[in-house]
């Protein structure tokens, strides 16, 4: 099926109304036929309905999960949360605190599965179930470089809050820590470009992007 439809150099971001004659795919949303769609969402997405997004996301789910601590309402969450969606993460699970800001996922949350665990030991035990190793990433004594480890295939990138990092009970859960090498001044950075970072290395060791060699 051929699009009828170019980007709308009125708005910002996205496509106008299509036109032409309307697909009768049962993905297409009737709505953002109608009106548009300013998502902002891969062109191949382009007027899908968000359930049906989901589910085509869920065909083709990474293997990593992500966990962030959630003690003091971290900002960075939002941001996790964003890069988990473009690194398609399996699911973010949120350590503490239900409540977290929202903002910074720029509206991704709908698209990416997000848990809630009470305790460090929920996580854990979750983790368990599914023989998910808990692979923290913090500049501690004694982390490995993440520059020189070969990550599972299957596990848990866990982040801590802004400032203090990894939680003494989350660094005690964590089968391994990992830490990112720096070069400045400053003694770490911010949960979201570290959990960017890590999860970039994910990819680049177990998803190929289509078009490069492997």
């Amino acid at each position: 099926m051929e699009r009828t439809t170019e980007p709308d150099s009125r708005y910002d971001v996205g496509v106008g109304p299509w036109r032409g004659i309307r697909p009768d795919d049962p993905r297409f949303d009737p709505d953002l036929l109608e009106q548009g769609d300013r998502r902002n969402v891969a062109d191949r997405y382009r007027y899908w309905r968000l359930d049906s997004i989901v589910a085509d996301l869920d065909t083709r789910r990474h293997g990593f999960h992500v966990a962030i601590e959630n003690w003091q309402h971290d900002f960075n969450i939002g941001s996790v949360v964003r890069t988990s969606n473009a690194f398609l993460a399996a699911e973010v699970h949120i350590v503490g605190r239900k409540r977290w800001n929202r903002r910074g996922a720029m509206v991704t949350d709908r698209y990416q599965h997000v848990r809630h665990h009470d305790t460090v030991d929920a996580l854990a035990d979750w983790a368990a179930v599914g023989r998910l190793p808990l692979l923290g990433v913090d500049n501690l004594p004694g982390a490995v470089a993440l520059e020189t480890a070969m990550l599972p295939s299957r596990c848990v990138l866990v982040f801590g809050q802004e400032g203090p990092g990894l939680s003494q009970s989350m660094r005690g859960a964590c089968d391994l820590t990992l830490s990112i090498a720096q070069f400045g001044s400053t003694r770490s950075i911010n949960a979201g470009a570290a959990a960017a970072i890590a999860m970039h290395t994910w990819v680049r060791q177990h998803a190929v992007p289509a078009g490069l060699p492997e």
